[in-house]
């Protein structure tokens, strides 16, 4: 492991998760949706919650659309990522219907901040977190921006991460800063995790 090229580690996983969800069938895809959907929308940290935030899918995505949609109609607030330009950061935007979206950076929907109110205060806030794979003890691969990474060193809420069960490895290699989601969502099941305590100095596994 230790001569191991990370970015080309990374790649490979990214390129297989990739591959398995542009072969899924849209039929299939839905039913998988749908599940995860309900398991999300029954957590208690998600019924406790008076603010959801949440990616925006995109096709090859666990679908968000119905998330946001239920959320609002549940009576809570929704806060929608939006990158800053020329950086490597995004800020929440509160948003009243997908129609306060556009495209933008990768053609993904991002809120329009002239409709939108930025998000400051992240209290009783429960976070859906993106990523192409997981593992068991709740670290990901997402894309490679480092967005979220960015975001989640900082964020105080409750972290959920949704995936296919298909896109769950039993370990991956993170670096020692990388943060873990709180509970992983599948079509099949729920799993709540104990984040293992970095050790200072630690090698990156």
């Amino acid at each position: 492991m230790k001569n191991i090229d990370l970015r080309e580690y990374k790649g490979a996983l990214r390129r297989e998760s990739k591959a398995y969800r542009q072969s899924l069938p849209a039929e299939a895809k839905a039913k998988k949706d749908s599940a995860i959907l309900r398991r999300l929308l029954a957590l208690r940290q998600y019924q406790q919650a008076s603010l959801v935030l949440t990616y925006v899918s995109t096709v090859i995505e666990v679908d968000t659309r119905e998330l946001i949609r239920q959320a609002l109609a549940d009576g809570k607030r929704v806060g929608v990522p939006r990158c800053i330009d020329g950086t490597r950061l995004m800020e929440f935007y509160e948003i009243g219907s997908l129609d306060d979206l556009e495209k933008r950076t990768f053609g993904v929907l991002e809120p329009v901040p002239e409709r939108c109110a930025l998000i400051t205060d992240f209290s009783k806030s429960i976070c859906v977190v993106p990523a192409l794979l997981y593992d068991l003890s709740g670290y990901r691969i997402g894309y490679g921006g480092g967005y979220y990474d960015r975001f989640l060193a900082h964020y105080p809420g409750y972290k959920v991460g949704v995936t296919y069960v298909k896109c769950i490895r039993r370990r991956i290699l993170h670096g020692r800063y990388d943060v873990p989601v709180s509970a992983l969502v599948t079509e099949r099941y729920v799993n709540f995790l104990k984040s293992p305590a970095l050790r200072r100095g630690s090698p990156r596994e």
